[in-house]
This record gives C-alpha cells, sequence and structure tokens, in this order.
C-alpha cells in the first residue's frame, strides 16, 4: 500500500489570502498546504478520501492517472468542492464514480452538486455512484475498510481504517470504543490545527497526547492552520515517532 498526503492545510489553505505571518510568507515548500485529501493505492487500485476545492491541482501534481472511488470523510466545502473534476476521470475511465459516504453527506452532495442528479443532465457533468456508509466495516474495490467515528464539534465525521493504515481528519473528540479500532494500525494520520484549543480540531498537544495512547509505530499530523507554526520549527519539538506532514509527502506500508 502506498499512501500519498495531496494536501494537508486547514479549511483557508496555507499561505491564507491577506496574511502576511511568517508561516504564510515562508519560502518552505513544506509550509505551503493545500485542502486535505488522501490518495491510497492498495493491491493495484486507487482510492482517494476528500476532493477539496484543490483536488484538480493535486491530480495533476501528483500525476494519478486512475481514480477507483472517492471517499469522504464529511461535508465540509473543503473536502467536497472538488467533486466536479471527477468527470476527467469518468470519460477516461468510461465508468461511473462509486462514491462512499454516510447517507447525511450523501444528501448534502445532491445539494450542493444538485445539477449532478436532475432528471436530465447537461452532457458532460460527473456521474457517481452513491454509496451509503454506516459505521460498520464495508468494501471497496475489494478492500475492506473499517469506518472510526469522530466528532467535530458536534459534527459526525468518518476516519476510516485500511489494512494498518488509520487516517482521521476534522476531529477532536474519538471514543474509547472507536479508539479500540485504531490501536495496532502501524501508522497514524491526525489532525492537530494548531497550538492552541480550537472548539472543533485537536490542538498539537491533545493530538501528541492521543498519538500516545494509540502507539502507532509511525503518525503524522495534518490539516494544519498557519498558526501552528513554521514547519522546521514545530517538527523539532515532536516525538521521534511523529512527523509533521507537507503536501506531497508519500510513504508505503
Amino acid at each position: 500500500m502506498k499512501i500519498t498526503l495531496l494536501g494537508t492545510g486547514t479549511s483557508q489553505g496555507v499561505p491564507v489570502i491577506g496574511c502576511e505571518c511568517e508561516v504564510c510568507r515562508s519560502l518552505d515548500y513544506r509550509d505551503q498546504r493545500l485542502r486535505v485529501s488522501v490518495h491510497v493505492e492498495i493491491a493495484g487500485k486507487s482510492l482517494v478520501i476528500d476532493s477539496g476545492p484543490d483536488f484538480r491541482q493535486q491530480m495533476l501534481r501528483e500525476r494519478i492517472k486512475r481514480v477507483d472511488a472517492l471517499l469522504f470523510t464529511h461535508e465540509h466545502k473543503d473536502h467536497t468542492a472538488g467533486m466536479d473534476d471527477i468527470r476527467a476521470f469518468n470519460f477516461m475511465q468510461h465508468m461511473d464514480m462509486p462514491v462512499y459516504a454516510d447517507p447525511r453527506v450523501l444528501r448534502q452532495l445532491q445539494q450542493e452538486f444538485s445539477y449532478i442528479f436532475t432528471n436530465t443532465t447537461y452532457p458532460g457533468v460527473p456521474r457517481v455512484e452513491l454509496n451509503p456508509i454506516q459505521n460498520e466495516p464495508f468494501t471497496v474495490v475489494g478492500q475492506q475498510i473499517i469506518p472510526i467515528a469522530v466528532m467535530h464539534h458536534k459534527l459526525p465525521v468518518f476516519g476510516f481504517r485500511i489494512g494498518d493504515f488509520t487516517y482521521i481528519t476534522d476531529a477532536n473528540y474519538i471514543s474509547d470504543e472507536e479508539k479500540e479500532k485504531i490501536k495496532g494500525s502501524k501508522v497514524v494520520i491526525l489532525n492537530a490545527l494548531r497550538k492552541e484549543p480550537h472548539i472543533s480540531h485537536f490542538s498539537l498537544s491533545e493530538a501528541l497526547a492521543l498519538l500516545e495512547e494509540l502507539a502507532p509505530e509511525q503518525a503524522y499530523l495534518t490539516h494544519i492552520s498557519h498558526l501552528l507554526g513554521l514547519h522546521r520549527e514545530v517538527e523539532q519539538e515532536l516525538p521521534a515517532n511523529v512527523r509533521l506532514a507537507y503536501d506531497g509527502l508519500s510513504f508505503t506500508l
């Protein structure tokens, strides 16, 4: 399995429009973050979790030429806004794109992309196949995926475990029952927005405390705000098995 971080930034991305802080002015490529998304290649199949506003740019940058399924963690725009750009994969692959999400999220997609779901569709609009999922294992292109129910303030969000890899973004609470699904993962990717507490995201200290409890071999922090600090400085504060993710980071397991 190969994992590629397509985007590691918060909902505004980094740099933030109009901001002159040292992070937003940084020339370090690791401080330039598109909206969060991850690409998973496994057993010859290609999965993407979340297609935010930067989806097209991410596909081009990583030269991804096939996507077999699209999974959504939740309905916020920084995770869904790029779904229109799956049209290219419809054309190349001659198939509707399988989309997997909570029924609530699928309803939101049907509202926001209503032109896709009309009885008489305009030629060239995206073609999708909606697949509702619950908080129980499901199969995508032959791979078992385990949803992990987390809370993003008061909004339920799904993380996903695929084999020894767990991906969780936009969370600030995980129940003990759901933590058990994560334990034993070799690699965990977890959100850490900034150092100060936040109403709907783990802070850096909260994320590190949770990772110490979960004890993965390796962890990466994602959904990072410009308020967290410069990549090179924050890296020096982290435990040996925890690193800051950055756009384009890839690894195999």
